[in-house]
């Protein structure tokens, strides 16, 4: 397994890897995320409560998870990196922040969306949207501590540094409505008590955002792995076959 493992962090293998996986996981993301989306927004039956303001849910949910998620997988990845001194670990981490970010980002707004009507506004100062807003910002600056260095290792040991402070932020976004008083509603976590017509979409768009997530990482990890060894003969070779070809 660790011989596998060692056979990952050599570029050019792990690029190949990525450009084998990639189609697959566009497939799936595709597929789960029509079936959830079609079956949430067109078929699940109307909230008794929330009427149908509640199907934003099915945009919101999957984001707010996978936005701690993605953190999650960060973590895990910069811990390994800083000890075991993996320069993929670092490109992962490079790859996958711009995602969080962008789901960080969709939870907030969809969160803001269907907090009005619930709510009667935008935004309130409350511990999971605060401690969820927090979260975008950690992304935020892990984007621009990979940028603010000009030698890649540098910019890759900052913010897996960044990634590893902020992970404490997860736990207190996920036990936020356990602890505090707030005005967000307990977490959803898939009970029986869910109308089985709204949870199962509920838990086809949280895997089509799996999918996608991975889906994009594979690409951007295929970008990053280029930028980095650009200068060597298998990237060389790869532009030439490309140049050919066109």
């Amino acid at each position: 397994m660790w011989k596998k493992l060692h056979q990952l962090a050599i570029p050019v293998n792990l690029y190949q890897l990525c450009g084998r996986l990639t189609p697959w996981f566009i497939i799936l993301s595709v597929i789960f995320l029509a079936l959830g989306w079609g079956w949430g927004f067109g078929f699940a039956p109307t909230d008794y409560q929330q009427s149908d303001s509640y199907r934003i849910m099915y945009i919101h949910v999957p984001a707010a998870m996978w936005s701690m998620g993605i953190y999650a997988t960060m973590a895990i990845i910069a811990f390994t990196g800083l000890v075991w001194q993996m320069k993929v670990a670092e490109l992962a981490i490079a790859a996958m922040a711009p995602i969080g970010a962008v789901f960080t980002f969709i939870a907030l707004v969809t969160g803001a969306t269907w907090g009005k009507p619930m709510w009667g506004a935008w935004w309130v100062w409350d511990a999971r949207l605060t401690s969820e807003l927090i979260l975008f910002f950690l992304y935020v600056g892990i984007i621009a501590l990979w940028h603010a260095f000009d030698d890649r290792r540098t910019a890759g040991k900052a913010a897996a540094i960044l990634v590893l402070i902020g992970v404490i932020n997860l736990p207190i976004i996920h036990y936020s409505v356990e602890w505090w008083n707030t005005l967000h509603q307990p977490s959803t976590r898939m009970q029986q008590s869910i109308n089985p017509a709204m949870r199962t979409p509920l838990r086809l768009a949280i895997l089509g955002y799996l999918f996608l997530f991975i889906s994009l990482t594979l690409v951007r990890l295929r970008n990053q792995l280029l930028l980095l060894e650009r200068n060597r003969p298998w990237v060389l070779d790869i532009v030439n076959k490309k140049g050919r070809k066109s």
